[in-house]
């Protein structure tokens, strides 16, 4: 079982538009609402491959009733903590080339009372589970050590953590010792203080992480693929992508089928790297189920070219 931790959930609206012209009213062609957040979507890909997780998540109001409405639809199990503010919701447009403009709501603002409430929630349904996955930007109220506070609870408990979360939340709970942290490029050049261009890059910035706190470091480069860091070695995948739809969610697919795969080793990266390639090329946020995964189609290696520029530079 995979427990998911999303301190700052949503409902996300995605509308397809024939274009996107300000100060116009906009017909979409195609719209669908989605239960969202980080970890939430972790537990949707869990799901959608056929295991069980259970959602930790603060939810208000009826947009709080909603999204565990529709994680229940889902087959997914709502711990949901109730909050006085309401769930916020986010939008997201998609043009036809697929190019996404996406507004994000700030949502409520936690309580201390509400911010303890949370983490006892995690306690509560930690025994059972394999790894626990504390994803997204933490809301108002959290202060950036809350994740640290949660990692530290966790590993206490004898709980393997997650960690997909950036600035100083990441930077706060990296000396807590993290078993997997998961950031993209951007963030990856953010906790390092410098950029990136390649992809030896990445992984010198990887190793400063782990030199750090983090036990392991799985960070999604993009279009150029995915590089695990970790005790046993470095590794770097990547696989084919025929066209992208939307990559929202894509990251959090990832991290589930890294997860789901054991969380360690080349064979959990390039599950890690399918779901992800599997991801962008569905609409919206959905998640991939096995159908769509191509793992043969994966290429693994110890390999790792560090002198590949990388197409989409971290300043």
């Amino acid at each position: 079982m995979i427990l998911t931790v999303t301190p700052n959930p949503s409902l996300d609206r995605t509308y397809e538009l024939p274009g996107l012209t300000r100060g116009t009213v906009l017909r979409a062609t195609a719209d669908r609402v989605d239960p969202g957040g980080k970890g939430v979507n972790v537990s949707r890909a869990v799901a959608a491959a056929g295991h069980r997780t259970v959602a930790v998540a603060p939810m208000g109001g009826p947009e709080g009733a909603l999204l565990t409405r529709l994680l229940g639809d889902l087959g997914i199990e709502a711990a949901g903590v109730p909050i006085a503010g309401n769930t916020r919701i986010n939008v997201t447009l998609v043009e036809p080339d697929g190019t996404l403009t996406k507004v994000n709501a700030a949502g409520p603002e936690l309580s201390p009372a509400e911010a303890e409430d949370v983490l006892e929630a995690v306690r509560v349904h930690s025994s059972a589970a394999d790894w626990i996955a504390c994803c997204g930007s933490l809301p108002r109220g959290l202060p950036p050590q809350w994740y640290a506070e949660l990692v530290e609870r966790s590993h206490r408990a004898g709980a393997r953590i997650a960690l997909d979360t950036s600035g100083a939340a990441l930077t706060a709970a990296l000396d807590r010792g993290p078993d997997v942290i998961k950031p993209n490029a951007q963030e990856l050049a953010e906790a390092v203080g410098r950029p990136l261009a390649t992809v030896g890059d990445a992984l010198k910035a990887a190793e400063e992480l782990r030199g750090r706190g983090a036990r392991s470091v799985l960070a999604s480069l993009g279009a150029d693929g995915q590089l695990l860091v970790e005790a046993s070695g470095a590794y770097f995948a990547t696989a084919p992508v025929t066209a992208v739809r939307s990559n929202v969610g894509a990251g959090d697919a990832s991290l589930a089928g890294f997860l789901a795969a054991g969380g360690q080793g080349p064979e959990a990266l390039a599950s890690a790297v399918a779901h992800g390639a599997a991801a962008v090329q569905l609409a919206g946020s959905l998640m991939p189920t096995p159908a769509d995964l191509d793992l043969p189609s994966v290429v693994t290696t110890s390999d790792v070219p560090l002198d590949r520029a990388l197409a989409e530079p971290a300043p």
